[in-house]
C-alpha cells in the first residue's frame, strides 16, 4: 500500500498530534459523575449528571443502576416513553400509586413540577418545581403517590421519562394543574391543555 503524500500526508501528520478522545478518557476526565440533592419532597431527587465536553460535542451519562444504587436509589426501571410537545403545551398533573419515574429533557426546555397527592401524608399538596432542558441536562426522579405536570417554554421539547411500573391507564389519576388548594405557580396562565386535562379532578 503506497504511503500517502502531500496535503493528505499533513492532514494525518495533524491528526497523529491531535488528542484522541475515546470513552476511556471521558471516563478519567469528566461526563460519569453525577450530583444528587435533595428536594422540598421526601424521596424526590433534583439528578445533575456532569457534561464533558471536547471538540467534536458533548458526553453525559443520563443514567447508571450502580451509580444510583451507591446512592441508596434501588429502582428498577421497565419502561421508557417520550411525549413531544409545542410551546405552552401543559400535560398533567399526572400520576399513580406504585410508579417510580426519572424525567429528563433531551430536546428543548420544560418547566416541571412534582406534588405529593398522597392524601394519607403529611405533605398532602406540597409541591417543588424545576427547569429542565437539553443544556443543563438535569433530570428529577419522581416517587410513587406523586403527581407530576409539564409547561413547555421552548420551541417544542421533549419529555422523557424511565417507568418502574408498565404503563397502566386504568391506575392513573389526574389532577387539575390549576387546582387552588395547590396554588402552584406557572409561568403561563392559559397553557394549550388536552380535553383529559381540563377535566382532570379538584383536591
Amino acid at each position: 500500500m503506497a504511503l500517502p503524500t502531500g496535503g493528505r500526508a499533513k492532514v494525518l501528520a495533524r491528526r497523529g498530534r491531535q488528542r484522541i478522545y475515546t470513552r476511556q478518557n471521558a471516563e478519567k476526565s469528566g461526563g460519569r459523575k453525577v450530583r444528587f440533592k435533595k428536594t422540598k419532597l421526601k424521596d424526590c431527587w433534583l439528578i445533575e449528571p456532569e457534561v464533558f465536553e471536547d471538540f467534536r460535542g458533548e458526553y453525559t451519562m443520563t443514567y447508571s443502576e450502580k451509580v444510583f444504587a451507591e446512592n441508596g436509589i434501588n429502582v428498577k426501571f421497565v419502561e421508557d416513553d417520550i411525549s413531544m410537545s409545542s410551546r405552552h403545551v401543559l400535560r398533567g398533573i399526572h400520576g399513580d400509586q406504585r410508579t417510580w419515574k426519572l424525567i429528563s429533557c433531551p430536546h428543548g426546555k420544560f418547566y416541571f413540577i412534582v406534588v405529593n397527592c398522597d392524601q394519607q401524608s403529611p405533605d398532602f399538596g406540597k409541591w417543588d418545581s424545576f427547569t429542565l432542558s437539553a443544556r443543563n441536562r438535569n433530570m428529577v426522579l419522581v416517587p410513587p403517590k406523586h403527581g407530576n405536570a409539564h409547561l413547555v417554554i421552548s420551541e417544542s421539547a421533549i419529555f422523557h421519562y424511565k417507568q418502574s411500573e408498565y404503563y397502566n391507564p386504568e391506575g392513573q389519576f389526574t389532577y387539575l394543574w390549576n387546582d387552588p388548594k395547590f396554588n402552584i405557580w406557572w409561568p403561563v396562565k392559559n397553557p394549550m391543555i388536552s380535553r383529559r386535562d381540563e377535566e382532570g379532578h379538584y383536591v
